[in-house]
C-alpha cells in the first residue's frame, strides 16, 4: 500500500513538512487553486439556485495529473491548504477531483509550520468544513455576478478594459469621497496665544492660553488676538494649580493582518502587498542553518488577537530571564476580541519567542528580518509590564480673565516601551522640561506670542490609513486588503502620489456612474453587512443560496435600469457647466481612445474639443494650450484643421475630420509638458523646468532641454533659493503632520520653510 498523501497549497511548504515528517507521507502541492469559474462566461446558473460551473484551470493540468498519480493507491489523503476560506475551497476542489470510494479525506489545519504545529494538526484532523466552503463560494459568486455584469456595461458606456468589483469599487468611492471633502474644504482662521515664562529657577517654558473667563479660548480673528495681546502686556502671571499624576500605559495586543500591514507601511515603508508576500515567506519556512526550513510565524491572515497559553508562558519565561523580573508579569496577559471576528487562528506571533531576531538575522533577507523583528517585538511587548508615565500640568492665571496651561511628561518606568513603542510614542512631541514651582508663585512673562493658523482639510488616505478605514467599516477581510489596494491602482482608478491615494479622472467618472446606478453595491454599510452575512454562512446561521437570492433580486433591477439609463461617456458624455468657446453650446466630458476630454454638444456642426483640468475645488476648467499655436495647422491629407489632443503618451495633433480622416502627428518638443516658470538648476543649462507625465501617468518635473539635460524630480521645484546653502531652488513637500512646506533639495541641508 502506498503512503498516505498530504496536499498543501504552496510548493515552498513541502521541504518544511518533509523535515518533520520524514518519509512517512508523500507530500504534494496544488500551487493555489486548481479549479475556478470559466474565464469567458459567467459560469453561474442564476435560475438554478446560482449553481457554479467550475472548470480545471488550464495551467494546472500537469499539477492535477501529478496529484492523481500520487493518490492512486493512497487510502488516506490529508488536505492541508491554508487554514482559511480560500484554503477550504482548494481542499474541496482537490477532494472532488480525487474522490474515490476507497479513499478517506482528512482536513488538516496547520497554523504554524513547526514540529509541534504539524504534529498537532495531524493528530486533530477534521472533516472538510462545508459551511466555510459555502462562505467562500458565496463571496466568489457575488464578486463574479457584480464584476461580470457591471464591467461589460462600463465597456459599453465608458471604455473597454474597465472592471467593477464589489469591494474594490467601494474602496474607490471612499477615496473619491475624501478627495471631494478636501476640495470643498474652506479653511477657517484661528489664533493661538502662548507666553514664554520664567520661574525663580530655570528653565524657561512656554504655556498656551486655554480659557477666557472660564470658557475654552476661541480666537477667530486678528483683532481679537490683538486685544488679548494688549491685555496681557501688563498682566501678572501666577501659578494657580499644579496637577501631577502617574498613568499606566498598557501594550497593544499582537498583530492581526490589518494592523501588521498598517505598522509595516508606517514603520518599514513596505506596501500592503509586499508585507503579505514577506509574511508568507516567514510562515512557510526559512532555512535555519543546517536544521532545514522552519516556519517562523503563525498564519498571517487573521483578525483574532487570541494567543495560545503555551506561547504566552514562553514569552514570560523569556522576558523574566532576559529583561529581568520587573518587566515580566505575574501571569500572562490575554486579550479579548472586541468585534465579531473569525477566531479560527491565533494572532500573528513568532512560532518560538526564543528565535530572537538577532539569532535569525544571518538566515533572513533584510526585508524578512525587518518584518520578523516587528512581529517578534510586538508579541513580546504584549506580554511585558505596563509603562509608568509621570504627567505634570501647571495652570497659570493671568489676571482673573485668562488661564494658561503647560504640560510635560517623563517616563518613570519604560515597561514594554523599551521594546516596542507605539507609533504615536515614536514621534517627537514638543515635550518641555518644567521648573519646580508651587501654587501661588509668581512667574515672569518674557514674551507674549499671538500666532495665526488655519484649519486643515482631512488628509488623503495612505495605504495604512485606507486599510484602517476599510477595517473600521467592516469592508473586506484579512486576506483581501492587499489585493484591494493593488487592483484599484492597476485599473487606473487611483494613483499613489507622494504616498497618498488620489483618484484619477477616470476613477471619478466610473465612481459617479456606479454610485448613481448601483447605490446598494456602492454603499459602505451594505458592503459591511454583506461581510457579516458571509460570516453567518460560515457559521451555519445563513444558507448560501438565501444570501445570493436576497442580493441578486435588487441588484438585477439596478442592472436592468443602468443598461437603459446610465450615461454613455462615449456618446452623450457627462454634463458640465462650461460653454463652448466657439459656439456657446454646452461642453460635456467624453472618453475616447486616448482618454477623457471636453467636447461640444453641437457636434458635428461644432467640432471643438479640449483637454481639461480641475482646480483645487474640483471645478472643471478648459486646459490652456501650452504649445505654440503656429504649430496647429491644416491636415496634410484632407486639408481640415488639426487640433491638439492628449493621449496616453502626452499631447498630439489630430485631424478634425475624424473618423473619415485618421491622420495624427506628434508634437515636436516636450511630450505633454507644461512650463512651471522655473529655470533649470543644472550648470550652463538654458532650459526651463516643465511638468511631465510618465508612461504610467505619474507627474514629474524635468528639463525642457531633455535629452541634452537629464534633470528630473518627483517633487515640484520652486523658484526660490535656499538661504542656508544657496541651492538655486527649493522643492514642494507635503506631509500629514506638517502640511505643505518648502524644503531644500540638498540632502545635507536641513532648511525647511512652512507655508
Amino acid at each position: 500500500m502506498k503512503k498516505p498523501l498530504i496536499i498543501v497549497e504552496s510548493p515552498t511548504k513541502i521541504k518544511t513538512l518533509k523535515k518533520y515528517l520524514g518519509n512517512e507521507f508523500n507530500i504534494a502541492a496544488s500551487a493555489g487553486h486548481i479549479r475556478d469559474l470559466p474565464v469567458k462566461t459567467l459560469g453561474i446558473d442564476i435560475e438554478n439556485d446560482f449553481k457554479a460551473s467550475y472548470v480545471n484551470i488550464r495551467d494546472k493540468s500537469k499539477i492535477i495529473a501529478n496529484l492523481k498519480k500520487l493518490a492512486e493507491d493512497a487510502a488516506d489523503i490529508y488536505l492541508a491548504p491554508d487554514p482559511d476560506r480560500e484554503g477550504e475551497a482548494i481542499a474541496f476542489h482537490i477532494m472532488d477531483i480525487l474522490k474515490s470510494k476507497t479513499r478517506t479525506f482528512h482536513r488538516v489545519l496547520i497554523h504554524e509550520l513547526t514540529k509541534r504545529g504539524i504534529e498537532e494538526a495531524l493528530q486533530h484532523t477534521q472533516t472538510p468544513d462545508a459551511h466555510k466552503y459555502d462562505a467562500q463560494q458565496a463571496r466568489r459568486k457575488l464578486d463574479r455576478l457584480v464584476g461580470y455584469q457591471i464591467s461589460p456595461l462600463l465597456w459599453q458606456k465608458v471604455q473597454r478594459g474597465l472592471s467593477a468589483g464589489r469591494v474594490q469599487s467601494v474602496a474607490v468611492k471612499i477615496i473619491c469621497d475624501r478627495e471631494r471633502e478636501i476640495r470643498k474644504f474652506i479653511p477657517e482662521e484661528y489664533w493661538t496665544i502662548t507666553a514664554d515664562l520664567l520661574a525663580r529657577t530655570p528653565p524657561e517654558f512656554k504655556a498656551e492660553l486655554v480659557k477666557i473667563n472660564g470658557k475654552k479660548a476661541k480666537i477667530t480673528h486678528e483683532a481679537q488676538a490683538q486685544t488679548i495681546f494688549q491685555d496681557l502686556q501688563a498682566a501678572d502671571f501666577t501659578v494657580s494649580e499644579i496637577k501631577a499624576k502617574t498613568i499606566q500605559k498598557t501594550p497593544l495586543p499582537p498583530f492581526i493582518t490589518s494592523k501588521l500591514q498598517q505598522d509595516a507601511i508606517n514603520r518599514l515603508k513596505f506596501s500592503a502587498k509586499k508585507t503579505m508576500v514577506v509574511a508568507q515567506q516567514l510562515y512557510e519556512g526559512i532555512e535555519i542553518g543546517s536544521g532545514g526550513p522552519e516556519g517562523l510565524i503563525t498564519y498571517m491572515r487573521t483578525d483574532s488577537i487570541r494567543i495560545s497559553p503555551d506561547a504566552a508562558q514562553d514569552a514570560q519565561a523569556y522576558i523574566s530571564h532576559t529583561l529581568g523580573p520587573d518587566y515580566a508579569l505575574n501571569s500572562p496577559r490575554f486579550f479579548k476580541n472586541k468585534n465579531k471576528v473569525q477566531d479560527a487562528h491565533e494572532a500573528i506571533r513568532p512560532t518560538s519567542v526564543f528565535n530572537t531576531p538577532e539569532k535569525l538575522k544571518n538566515f533572513l533577507t533584510p526585508d524578512q528580518f525587518r518584518l520578523y523583528d516587528l512581529i517578534w517585538k510586538r508579541f513580546v511587548a504584549s506580554q511585558m509590564a505596563q509603562a509608568l508615565i509621570d504627567q505634570k500640568t501647571i495652570l497659570i492665571q493671568a489676571t482673573e480673565k485668562y488661564l494658561f496651561s503647560v504640560s510635560g511628561s517623563t517616563v518613570k518606568f519604560p515597561g514594554f516601551m523599551m521594546l516596542y513603542a507605539q507609533v504615536e510614542d515614536t514621534k517627537e512631541p514638543d515635550i518641555q522640561s518644567l521648573p519646580e514651582v508651587e501654587a501661588g508663585s509668581a512667574l515672569k512673562a518674557l514674551q507674549i506670542l499671538p500666532k495665526q493658523h488655519f484649519t486643515k482639510p482631512p488628509p488623503r488616505f495612505t495605504e495604512a490609513s485606507l486599510v484602517k478605514e476599510l477595517e473600521k467599516n467592516g469592508i473586506g477581510r484579512p486576506s483581501t486588503y492587499a489585493s484591494i489596494l493593488t487592483v484599484i491602482r492597476d485599473k487606473g482608478y487611483v494613483e499613489l502620489i507622494n504616498k497618498f491615494f488620489v483618484p484619477s479622472e477616470l476613477g471619478f467618472i466610473v465612481n459617479d456612474l456606479l454610485v448613481l446606478s448601483f447605490p446598494g453595491v456602492l454603499n459602505i454599510s451594505f458592503t459591511a453587512l454583506m461581510e457579516n452575512n458571509l460570516d453567518d454562512v460560515e457559521s451555519g446561521k445563513m444558507e448560501e443560496v438565501q444570501l445570493l437570492k436576497e442580493f441578486y433580486a435588487s441588484f438585477k433591477k439596478n442592472l436592468d435600469m443602468a443598461g437603459e439609463q446610465m450615461v454613455s461617456v462615449k456618446g452623450v458624455g457627462i454634463d458640465t457647466p462650461l460653454a463652448c468657446p466657439s459656439c456657446g453650446k454646452q461642453l460635456n466630458i467624453k472618453i475616447g481612445r486616448n482618454g477623457h476630454f471636453l467636447a461640444c454638444t453641437g457636434y458635428p456642426e461644432c467640432s471643438f474639443t479640449s483637454n481639461y483640468q480641475r482646480d483645487e475645488k474640483g471645478n472643471i476648467l478648459i486646459q490652456e494650450k501650452f504649445i505654440d499655436q503656429t504649430k496647429v495647422k491644416d491636415c496634410p491629407k484632407c486639408g481640415k484643421p488639426m487640433v491638439q489632443k492628449e493621449g496616453r503618451f502626452g499631447y498630439f495633433l489630430a485631424c478634425t475630420g475624424y473618423p473619415d480622416c485618421k491622420h495624427t502627428e506628434s508634437i515636436t518638443g516636450e511630450r505633454g509638458s507644461v512650463d512651471i516658470g522655473v529655470k533649470c538648476p543644472e550648470k550652463d543649462c538654458a532650459g526651463n523646468i516643465v511638468e511631465k507625465k510618465s508612461k504610467r501617468g505619474k507627474i514629474f518635473y524635468g528639463c525642457s532641454a531633455y535629452p541634452d539635460c537629464k534633470f528630473a524630480s518627483w517633487d515640484k521645484p520652486v523658484n526660490k533659493p535656499c538661504p542656508d546653502c544657496q541651492s538655486p531652488y527649493l522643492i514642494e513637500k507635503e506631509s500629514k503632520r506638517e502640511g505643505k512646506f518648502l524644503k531644500c533639495p540638498n540632502r545635507e541641508c536641513a532648511f525647511k520653510e512652512h507655508q
